[in-house]
């Protein structure tokens, strides 16, 4: 668990990167891409979750989004036109492989090889996650991830996608944030598929550990060895409210269940013993097979780290009390199995739209602790960003002075941990545009691009020129250039 007190300081005002740092923006396939029923497509999981009543804010879906799907072409032009040079993007599986089995469907395929191409004629580099959540609804009524054979199902998904887009895509990603596929979808049930069993749910972390090495093996096999793969982990900085024993283990209990259930095995082929122990009055993880956790700790070309917002807990005393809230989403039931003596505290400070409190230093420290995890892998931040309630003026544009300062202080702290020796490679920012934002529908805006839902029309905030340019020059502009 990293020292709660490692800290940084504003950095100065004149932040430089690296020649060759990688500047990009990311999104996912079930948020963007709408046309859920075109090309052989069929429902994923979160198709079923979200026309489910009372599932999302006002009952609304990803059925159109922002249609991606047809607007692709000037999707990738805007990035052009800003500068980016990267864009990391999700390939919807139930487009791929429908039935989450079988053969690909050859139209649905050709979707991303038209986008990869797209890109590549734009000199912007893809990346791509084969895995944000959205199971086909198949593998679902099998049992989902809580069953071992969805991580069999993912590797031969994996081996389909890569050797399609193996000889144009360098960048890829097994699965993103696995933590919240496990925990939300099948212990607190505020995502898809919505189930609330926390046993479910660490069988799930377990699969999800599976289907990671089984998965980045069979890409291994499908793709030229240049090919780079990793997974994204949003990992949690976790910190007690004081350094008094109990709050001390509660940090541990929690850094357990949001950390070291996927590095453990993905990065030292092991789960803690303290999780293990912790967990014991629930199951005896007696579904973790021989074999499994050397198959877990794949090998890894480098590490993505996605990072919003510090944790703050504490233990359970008779002097502390109130409600288990974490930031996930509102719930009766717990994303974290065997810590019902935990209390999440909301930390000090400035708050996004989410209610996150805005802490860059949380991200220094992530890149940091990951650095002595895993010495000598290189990390990107594969996703990073905020919502705030954006809208059009008199003009038409859109001024998001908050997000820029956000966007500064956060790459602040990563040039920070790169003087202190990080090897961060890259950033992209959550989100290139405004989309689906899960549970809350419509009404949470990450985009730096702004989206008239209605029109589809798109619109770059001042924060998506504040952005290009970083991009383009490789240095931070001042907050007080974007206007």
């Amino acid at each position: 668990m990293p020292d709660p007190s490692s800290t940084v300081s504003p950095v100065a005002p004149e932040v430089t990167f690296p020649p060759a740092f990688l500047w990009g923006a990311a999104t996912s396939a079930y948020q963007i891409e709408g046309a859920v029923r075109e090309g052989g497509r069929t429902p994923s999981i979160w198709d079923t979750f979200s026309h489910t009543p009372g599932k999302t804010a006002g009952g609304e879906t990803g059925d159109v989004a922002v249609d991606h799907y047809h607007r692709y072409r000037d999707d990738v032009a805007l990035m052009a036109d800003l500068g980016l040079g990267a864009y990391r993007f999700s390939v919807s599986w139930s487009r791929v492989q429908p039935t989450g089995r079988g053969p690909a469907v050859q139209i649905g395929l050709d979707f991303y090889r038209r986008l990869v191409d797209e890109l590549l004629e734009n000199g912007i580099k893809p990346a791509v996650t084969l895995y944000h959540w959205d199971l086909p609804q198949e593998l679902e009524d099998a049992g989902g991830w809580p069953e071992r054979d969805t991580a069999h199902r993912f590797a031969e998904y994996a081996h389909l996608v890569g050797e399609a887009l193996g000889d144009r895509v360098e960048n890829w990603i097994t699965l993103n944030e696995p933590w919240c596929s496990a925990f939300l979808g099948y212990g607190s049930g505020v995502h898809a598929p919505g189930r609330t069993d926390p046993v479910a749910s660490l069988k799930a972390a377990h699969h999800l550990n599976l289907a990671h090495g089984l998965g980045a093996s069979a890409l291994r096999a499908a793709m030229p060895a240049r090919n780079q793969i990793a997974v994204s982990l949003n990992s949690a900085v976790v910190r007690p409210v004081s350094q008094d024993p109990a709050d001390l283990a509660a940090a541990r209990r929690i850094d357990d269940l949001a950390n070291g259930v996927f590095h453990g095995p993905m990065l030292h082929g092991a789960y803690p013993e303290s999780l293990l122990t912790a967990t014991a009055p629930l199951t005896d993880w007696s579904f973790v097979l021989d074999g499994d956790l050397a198959t877990s700790k794949a090998p890894l070309d480098a590490l993505g780290l996605n990072y919003y917002t510090p944790a703050l807990v504490s233990a359970v005393t008779d002097k502390v009390s109130g409600p288990r809230a974490d930031g996930h989403g509102a719930s009766e039931h717990s994303p974290w199995p065997g810590a019902d003596d935990v209390l999440f505290h909301q930390s000090p400070g400035e708050r996004t739209e989410m209610g996150w409190t805005v802490d860059p230093t949380g991200l220094y420290d992530l890149l940091m602790r990951y650095t002595r995890e895993a010495p000598g892998l290189p990390l990107y931040v594969t996703e990073n960003g905020a919502a705030y309630d954006d809208k059009p003026d008199a003009d038409g544009r859109v001024h998001d002075p908050e997000r820029v300062a956000y966007l500064h202080a956060h790459l602040s702290a990563v040039r920070h941990a790169l003087r202190d020796g990080a090897d961060v490679r890259g950033y992209y920012l959550w989100s290139l545009m405004d989309n689906f934002e899960w549970s809350y529908g419509y009404e949470k805006r990450f985009g730096a691009v702004y989206v008239d839902y209605a029109t589809q029309q798109r619109t770059p905030k001042s924060s998506a020129l504040w952005y290009g340019e970083a991009a383009r020059t490789g240095t931070l502009p001042s907050v007080e250039s974007a206007g």
